[in-house]
Formats: structure tokens, C-alpha cells, sequence
């Protein structure tokens, strides 16, 4: 779903833009215990551009090394870092610093900063927006984790699926695509998200072709109604692998009560008497695998 650097960027320009710090930076691990600074906003110089930070070494590296933020105010004399960066950080001016650290599942994905070139303390305030953005970062990134591991387990499908081992198949596909509507809609990332719908709607149209009509609906021509919304089609996607209400609403995070309501409207569009009419209706029209 993309790699940890643009996710980086992301957050990155966000803190920047709630905190106003004349400098904001960071960069994602470059391997097991280091991490490149590769996104920055407000450098004067370019000194820290590229500049590799190794775990228990500077600012950030102390941060790698507890998977905490860590803050001084005075860079140049903080005695409670090692002081392998400084030229680059004096190149700079920068003087009061934070660096948080994005830590998914124990793991430190990457830094971020955010600087003064004042020996000032940095507001309360300040060191928060930078800790919860990188708690939104780290959200995204474990969501982006899940959707790559759902996708990595993706069967490739028969031609339709008329066999056992087909059916089979397309179930864990069916599976797979309410997974990925559901992880979707916790994606702040507008671009993530934008490729989780469309590898949704990519598994949605690979089963319309050789999908078998339910039981006495043979030859019903493709649901002409208006398209469902978001929310309708991810209600559809739980049902048709099987979710009850209650199921369906715990998973996607609504109330039992709205899920109904949206399976109702779904079926008032698809013009269908019953749950599984409304799922045969969709993936008849290409919106369900």
C-alpha cells in the first residue's frame, strides 16, 4: 500500500501545519537501527536532509532506543544525549527539539521532529501535537499493515466459481474485499485509502463474470437502480460472507440499528425482497465479488 516515507511526508506536513514550528522533520527506518531524515519543511540549509540517525545516538536516536518522545531545549548543551549530529543540527541553528518516535506493534517505523532555533521550551501543547501525530501515523500504518497482509493472502481465483475448490476460493476473495472496505474507512491517509476502495472495486469486478444466479432469479438483468453508497456497500459486503447485523455493525463500528437502516436502502435501490437478493443483485452489477 505504499512505503512508510510518504506516510512519513504525510505527517510530516500535518504537524507543521498545527504546530507552526518554523521546522518540522523526519524520515521512516532505513533498516533494523537506522532511520534516514528524508522529509523536511522549514531547513534553511539542507544540512539535515539525508542525514542517517542510528538508534541510542542524537535526539531521535535516544527516541528509537525508548520508544518514547524525547525533548531538550537547548540542543548544543543537552547533557542527556550523545552529541554525533551536531554540526549538521548547528547548520541549522536549531535549538529546542522533539523527536517522537512511531512505534507499531514495538516496532519504530520512523521519527518525527519538530524544532525552535530558540533555547526555548516547547510548549506542552506543542510536544502533544507531535505525539499525536505520530499516534495517527502509527494508526495508519498498523491499518496499511493489516490491508497488506488481507491482500498477501488473496487466492487467485478460478474463472468463476463453479467448482468446490472455486467456490472456496471466491469465499476467502469475498472475505478479503469486506476486509479491506472495513480497514479503509479507519484510514486517515486519503491516498491509502483511495487504493483500498479501488483494490475492493478491482476483487468486485473479477467476480462479476461466472457468478451463478440464485435460484429462481435466472436471467434478472443487472440491478439498474442508483449506486450504493460507501456505506451501503460496506454493510453488503459483511452480509455477503455471511455476518449477521450485530456482526456486520461491531465490525465496521456502527450501531446494530444503522446497519439495518443501510441494509434497507441498499435494498430499496437494488430493488430486492431479501438480504442475499441484495448481495446476488450487487454482484450481478460488478459491486460485490
Amino acid at each position: 500500500m505504499g512505503d512508510d516515507a510518504g506516510a512519513v511526508r504525510t505527517a510530516v506536513l500535518s504537524l507543521q501545519r498545527s504546530t507552526g514550528l518554523p521546522m518540522v522533520f523526519g524520515g521512516a527506518l532505513g533498516g533494523r537501527d537506522r532511520m534516514r531524515i528524508t522529509e523536511l519543511v522549514g531547513g534553511t540549509t539542507g544540512s539535515l536532509d539525508g542525514l542517517v540517525v542510528r538508534r541510542n545516538s542524537g535526539l531521535g536516536g535516544k527516541a528509537m532506543a525508548l520508544l518514547r518522545p524525547v525533548w531538550v531545549s537547548d540542543y548544543p548543551r543537552a547533557s542527556t544525549i550523545s552529541h554525533d549530529y551536531d554540526a549538521p543540527v548547528a547548520d541549522e541553528g536549531l535549538l529546542s527539539i522533539v523527536a517522537v518516535p512511531i512505534v507499531v506493534r514495538r516496532n519504530v517505523r520512523g521519527v518525527l521532529y519538530g524544532a525552535l532555533r530558540e533555547p526555548l521550551s516547547l510548549a506542552d501543547r506543542v510536544v502533544s501535537m507531535a505525539m499525536q501525530a505520530a499516534r495517527d501515523l502509527e494508526q495508519d500504518l498498523a491499518v496499511r499493515d493489516e490491508a497488506d497482509q488481507a491482500l498477501a493472502r488473496l487466492p487467485v481465483p478460478a474463472a468463476g466459481p463453479a467448482s468446490r475448490s472455486g467456490s472456496a476460493r471466491w469465499e476467502e476473495v469475498r472475505a478479503v474485499h469486506a476486509e479491506l472496505r472495513g480497514l479503509a474507512d479507519q484510514i486517515t491517509d486519503p491516498g491509502v485509502r483511495a487504493r483500498l476502495l479501488h483494490a475492493s472495486s478491482r476483487l468486485a469486478a473479477a467476480g462479476r463474470e461466472g457468478t451463478p444466479a440464485p435460484s429462481g432469479r435466472e436471467g434478472a438483468p443487472a440491478p439498474s437502480g442508483p449506486p450504493l453508497s460507501p456505506r451501503e456497500l460496506d454493510v453488503l459486503s459483511y452480509v455477503a460472507i455471511g455476518c449477521t447485523n450485530a456482526e456486520a455493525a461491531q465490525r465496521l463500528g456502527l450501531l446494530p440499528a444503522t446497519v439495518k437502516s443501510y441494509l434497507k436502502s441498499a435494498m430499496r435501490k437494488l430493488n430486492s425482497h431479501t438480504r442475499m437478493e441484495a448481495v446476488a443483485d450487487a454482484r450481478r452489477a460488478g459491486l460485490l465479488p
